[in-house]
Formats: C-alpha cells, sequence, structure tokens
C-alpha cells in the first residue's frame, strides 16, 4: 500500500526544518521505499509496518513539542506492486512525457 503522511509541530515557531529532519531520518532508516515531497512523504509498504513508521515518527516530533497534526492518506491496493514508481510512470505514459519530480 502507499501511504501520504505529514506531521506538522504546532506551537515551535514558523520554522519546523529541524523536526522534519528528524523525521525523515527515521523514514530514510526504516528500509521502506519513500518519496519525499514539499508537503509531505510517501512511503510504500505493508499495512503494520507503515503504521509503525509514522507512529515513530509522530512521537519523535511530540518529544519536542506540545502538539503535532498528522495526517495520513492511504491507497490500498493489492494487485500492483512498485506503486511508489509506477503510479507516476503510468501518467507519463498516457501523456507522452515526463513530469517534474
Amino acid at each position: 500500500m502507499l501511504v501520504e503522511f505529514s506531521i506538522i509541530p504546532i506551537g515551535i515557531g514558523s520554522s519546523i526544518g529541524d523536526q522534519l529532519a528528524e523525521v525523515l531520518k527515521i523514514v530514510d532508516a526504516s528500509g521502506l521505499p519513500y518519496k519525499v515531497n514539499p508537503m509531505g512523504t510517501v512511503v510504500e509498504g505493508e499495512w503494520d509496518d507503515v503504521m509503525k513508521l509514522i507512529k515513530k515518527c509522530h512521537n519523535v516530533v511530540m518529544k519536542q513539542g506540545e502538539r503535532a497534526l498528522t495526517t495520513i492518506s492511504i491507497d490500498d491496493r493489492k494487485d500492483k506492486p512498485n506503486r511508489i514508481e509506477e503510479k507516476v510512470k503510468s501518467i507519463e505514459r498516457r501523456i507522452g512525457k515526463t513530469l517534474k519530480k
């Protein structure tokens, strides 16, 4: 399954880069396939593995502050592997060009 999540620390000021860097260290160390985008992170894996990862990321943000807003979007499909890459490639084939990534 593909999961996009974002964690927004609240009440720490306007810059959240340091907290997000800590989250992305955890994501990178997880071994799960992922892609970072300006508004969140997409991770591919099994339900328990992905949810465990998101919980760990959420908890590290909560250790540094009093409040965090975590959003999760799930696209669960059994019949297509490697969707973190293939979903974009499928659209690129349809429009006949490479998209900005």
